[in-house]
């Protein structure tokens, strides 16, 4: 069957709805800094199960590998097959992003239709994100980012396998809270400045799948965020990696002072072909 994104989102808000207490205790009782829920059975499974086997190979996908990290992505959504598509935008869905502004307390949230670094994501054996800031800012630098919208996908995926969802609320000489990228599971995650977060290595002969998204808002997370830029660290175990990602973060910083959006486009947006 194909699917549309309204009828995707109507499953989601379905799920969303009927445990909406159960995520906002989970999302408003975390005494950590970076607060987050997760949703597990989000779709069918026999859905999440079609949307997994109709991603692309990772030829087809932009690979992004540097000391920071190495992943497989995509944004240009319609070189894939449309249930990706569909997918993703069902988490844009007015209803989607009205609820799950409501279980997190954040009035008028904004999806982002050019998917500014969100899409479609896969990772294979030792592949990894390194702990890092998201950019706090959309694409033209005029909302903040405030939420961080992961759907894993990928069948019987072990959390032993690697690939998961790492927070580090104590920064990182304490150790990180890790959220196991299980399949068909919903993971919302705020980001602000303190929003420190990474995958972890993986190390399985297979590939995790996620579709993610952002939201964004007129007003950031917390009243004393402040702009910054997609700023990486070295994991505990990698000092030297550490202080080479704080001095490069530190130089893009000074750049982005000077050219408020950067010295050239970001490449990892959708640009929708003109009807």
């Amino acid at each position: 069957m194909d699917w549309n994104r309204v009828q995707l989102a109507d499953y989601i808000l379905k799920s969303l709805s009927d445990n909406e207490e159960q995520l906002k205790n989970q999302f408003h009782n975390d005494i950590s800094s970076i607060r987050s829920f997760y949703l597990d059975d989000l779709l069918p499974e026999e859905i999440t199960n079609q949307i997994h086997q109709v991603f692309p190979k990772p030829e087809q996908m932009v690979l992004k590998r540097s000391i920071r990290e190495d992943k497989y992505v995509a944004a240009q959504m319609n070189l894939y097959n449309p249930l990706l598509e569909e997918i993703i935008f069902a988490f844009q869905d007015e209803r989607i992003v009205q609820k799950v502004g409501e279980i997190c307390g954040i009035d008028n949230p904004i999806p982002d239709e050019n998917l500014y670094a969100g899409g479609i994501s896969m990772m294979g054996n030792g592949q990894f994100l390194n702990p890092h800031l998201d950019n706090s800012h959309d694409k033209d630098r005029n909302l903040w980012r405030v939420l961080n919208l992961l759907f894993y996908v990928t069948p019987n995926w072990e959390e032993e396998y690697g690939g998961n969802l790492e927070l580090w609320p104590e920064g990182m000489n304490n150790k990180q809270i890790t959220i196991h990228s299980k399949f068909n599971r919903l993971a919302v995650m705020e980001t602000h400045n303190d929003s420190l977060h990474s995958v972890s290595p993986v190390v399985f002969e297979g590939y995790r799948c996620c579709v993610s998204n952002y939201y964004f808002s007129d007003k950031p997370m917390r009243k004393e965020d402040t702009f910054h830029v997609t700023s990486f660290r070295g994991r505990p175990e990698n000092k030297l990696t550490d202080l080479v990602l704080r001095f490069d973060a530190q130089l893009r910083m000074m750049v982005r002072k000077i050219f408020k959006k950067g010295i050239k486009e970001n490449p990892h947006v959708y640009k929708k072909p003109k009807s």
